[in-house]
Protein backbone atom coordinates (compact mmCIF):
# COMPACT_ATOMS: atom_id res chain seq x y z
CA UNK A 1 0.00 0.00 0.00
CA UNK A 2 2.81 2.41 0.81
CA UNK A 3 4.34 1.83 -2.63
CA UNK A 4 0.93 2.36 -4.21
CA UNK A 5 0.49 5.66 -2.40
CA UNK A 6 3.95 6.86 -3.41
CA UNK A 7 3.37 5.86 -7.05
CA UNK A 8 0.05 7.67 -6.97
CA UNK A 9 1.72 10.91 -5.95
CA UNK A 10 1.32 10.98 -2.17
CA UNK A 11 4.61 11.62 -0.37
CA UNK A 12 5.46 8.88 2.11
CA UNK A 13 7.48 9.13 5.30
CA UNK A 14 10.14 6.44 5.33
CA UNK A 15 13.70 6.35 6.58
CA UNK A 16 14.92 3.55 4.28
CA UNK A 17 16.38 1.93 7.42
CA UNK A 18 15.19 -1.58 6.48
CA UNK A 19 16.58 -2.41 3.09
CA UNK A 20 14.85 -4.65 0.55
CA UNK A 21 15.55 -8.33 1.09
CA UNK A 22 14.31 -11.72 -0.05
CA UNK A 23 11.24 -11.42 2.20
CA UNK A 24 10.32 -7.99 0.89
CA UNK A 25 12.24 -7.36 -2.36
CA UNK A 26 10.61 -3.97 -2.92
CA UNK A 27 11.44 -2.60 0.50
CA UNK A 28 9.60 -1.96 3.72
CA UNK A 29 8.64 1.74 3.59
CA UNK A 30 8.90 1.96 7.36
CA UNK A 31 9.74 4.88 9.62
CA UNK A 32 11.64 3.83 12.74
CA UNK A 33 10.39 6.73 14.93
CA UNK A 34 6.88 5.24 14.64
CA UNK A 35 8.04 2.76 17.28
CA UNK A 36 8.45 5.70 19.67
CA UNK A 37 4.79 6.74 19.50
CA UNK A 38 3.82 5.18 22.86
CA UNK A 39 6.31 7.44 24.67
CA UNK A 40 6.50 10.28 22.15
CA UNK A 41 3.07 10.48 20.48
CA UNK A 42 3.75 13.92 19.04
CA UNK A 43 6.35 12.40 16.72
CA UNK A 44 3.39 11.68 14.43
CA UNK A 45 3.39 15.40 13.61
CA UNK A 46 6.47 14.72 11.46
CA UNK A 47 4.19 12.83 9.08
CA UNK A 48 2.03 15.87 8.34
CA UNK A 49 0.92 15.71 4.70
CA UNK A 50 2.52 12.31 4.12
CA UNK A 51 1.59 8.67 4.43
CA UNK A 52 3.28 6.78 7.24
CA UNK A 53 3.16 3.07 8.04
CA UNK A 54 2.04 2.38 11.61
CA UNK A 55 1.51 -1.17 12.83
CA UNK A 56 -1.82 -1.84 14.49
CA UNK A 57 -0.35 -2.07 18.00
CA UNK A 58 1.00 1.48 17.70
CA UNK A 59 -2.29 2.94 16.46
CA UNK A 60 -3.40 3.11 20.09
CA UNK A 61 -0.72 5.75 20.67
CA UNK A 62 -1.98 8.20 18.06
CA UNK A 63 -2.86 11.42 19.85
CA UNK A 64 -6.16 13.20 19.20
CA UNK A 65 -6.37 16.53 17.46
CA UNK A 66 -4.83 15.52 14.12
CA UNK A 67 -6.42 14.93 10.72
CA UNK A 68 -5.84 11.22 10.27
CA UNK A 69 -7.09 8.98 7.50
CA UNK A 70 -6.36 5.35 8.21
CA UNK A 71 -6.01 2.70 5.51
CA UNK A 72 -6.24 -0.50 7.51
CA UNK A 73 -4.68 -3.39 5.64
CA UNK A 74 -6.23 -6.76 6.47
CA UNK A 75 -4.69 -10.10 5.62
CA UNK A 76 -5.82 -13.55 6.73
CA UNK A 77 -3.93 -14.49 9.89
CA UNK A 78 -2.76 -17.91 8.63
CA UNK A 79 -0.99 -16.10 5.79
CA UNK A 80 0.60 -13.59 8.16
CA UNK A 81 1.86 -16.41 10.38
CA UNK A 82 3.19 -18.38 7.40
CA UNK A 83 4.98 -15.30 6.14
CA UNK A 84 6.54 -14.66 9.55
CA UNK A 85 7.61 -18.30 9.83
CA UNK A 86 9.33 -18.17 6.45
CA UNK A 87 11.08 -14.93 7.29
CA UNK A 88 12.35 -16.30 10.62
CA UNK A 89 13.58 -19.51 8.96
CA UNK A 90 15.51 -17.56 6.34
CA UNK A 91 17.14 -15.54 9.11
CA UNK A 92 18.26 -18.68 10.86
CA UNK A 93 15.88 -18.58 13.81
CA UNK A 94 14.86 -21.90 15.31
CA UNK A 95 12.34 -20.32 17.65
CA UNK A 96 8.70 -20.90 16.94
CA UNK A 97 5.53 -19.88 18.67
CA UNK A 98 2.42 -22.01 18.76
CA UNK A 99 0.12 -20.77 16.00
CA UNK A 100 -2.98 -21.36 18.14
CA UNK A 101 -1.54 -19.08 20.83
CA UNK A 102 -0.64 -16.40 18.30
CA UNK A 103 -4.04 -16.69 16.65
CA UNK A 104 -5.84 -16.09 19.94
CA UNK A 105 -3.54 -13.19 20.85
CA UNK A 106 -4.09 -11.64 17.43
CA UNK A 107 -7.87 -12.00 17.68
CA UNK A 108 -7.79 -10.33 21.10
CA UNK A 109 -5.61 -7.57 19.70
CA UNK A 110 -7.95 -7.01 16.75
CA UNK A 111 -10.94 -6.72 19.12
CA UNK A 112 -9.00 -4.06 21.01
CA UNK A 113 -8.16 -2.19 17.81
CA UNK A 114 -11.75 -2.31 16.53
CA UNK A 115 -13.04 -1.03 19.89
CA UNK A 116 -10.46 1.77 19.82
CA UNK A 117 -11.43 2.73 16.27
CA UNK A 118 -15.10 2.84 17.25
CA UNK A 119 -14.23 5.33 20.00
CA UNK A 120 -12.02 7.42 17.72
CA UNK A 121 -14.57 9.10 15.50
CA UNK A 122 -11.80 11.48 14.47
CA UNK A 123 -10.03 8.63 12.64
CA UNK A 124 -11.86 7.71 9.43
CA UNK A 125 -10.96 4.20 8.29
CA UNK A 126 -10.77 2.51 4.91
CA UNK A 127 -10.47 -1.22 5.48
CA UNK A 128 -8.56 -2.82 2.63
CA UNK A 129 -8.31 -6.56 2.20
CA UNK A 130 -4.98 -7.88 0.95
CA UNK A 131 -6.61 -10.50 -1.29
CA UNK A 132 -9.08 -7.97 -2.66
CA UNK A 133 -6.19 -5.67 -3.52
CA UNK A 134 -4.47 -8.43 -5.46
CA UNK A 135 -7.65 -9.33 -7.37
CA UNK A 136 -8.68 -5.77 -8.22
CA UNK A 137 -5.77 -3.33 -8.00
CA UNK A 138 -7.48 -0.64 -10.07
CA UNK A 139 -10.72 -0.78 -8.12
CA UNK A 140 -8.85 -0.69 -4.82
CA UNK A 141 -6.69 2.19 -6.02
CA UNK A 142 -9.86 4.15 -6.87
CA UNK A 143 -11.31 3.31 -3.43
CA UNK A 144 -8.17 4.62 -1.73
CA UNK A 145 -8.06 7.75 -3.89
CA UNK A 146 -11.70 8.50 -3.12
CA UNK A 147 -11.24 7.82 0.59
CA UNK A 148 -8.24 10.13 0.81
CA UNK A 149 -9.96 12.72 -1.37
CA UNK A 150 -6.74 13.34 -3.25
CA UNK A 151 -5.95 13.53 -6.95
CA UNK A 152 -3.84 10.37 -7.02
CA UNK A 153 -2.73 8.55 -10.17
CA UNK A 154 -4.88 5.41 -9.98
CA UNK A 155 -3.14 3.70 -12.90
CA UNK A 156 0.30 4.16 -11.34
CA UNK A 157 -1.03 2.93 -8.00
CA UNK A 158 -2.52 -0.21 -9.55
CA UNK A 159 0.74 -0.82 -11.40
CA UNK A 160 2.55 -1.26 -8.10
CA UNK A 161 0.60 -4.41 -7.24
CA UNK A 162 2.74 -7.46 -7.99
CA UNK A 163 0.84 -10.75 -7.52
CA UNK A 164 4.10 -12.71 -7.81
CA UNK A 165 5.00 -11.44 -4.33
CA UNK A 166 1.94 -13.18 -2.84
CA UNK A 167 3.90 -16.23 -1.72
CA UNK A 168 2.25 -17.44 1.47
CA UNK A 169 -1.28 -18.20 0.33
CA UNK A 170 -3.52 -20.14 2.67
CA UNK A 171 -7.10 -21.30 2.14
Amino acid sequence: MMQMLAAGGLPILTDQERKPDIDNPRGYCEWEPAKLLPKQPNRIDEAEGRAVKVISQLLLSLPPGRNYKLIFMERPLPEVLASQDEMLKRRGSTESVEHALLTQAFRDHMRQIVAWLEQREDVPVCRMGYRRLLKDPSGCARTVRDFLELDLNVEAMAGEVDPSLYRNRRP
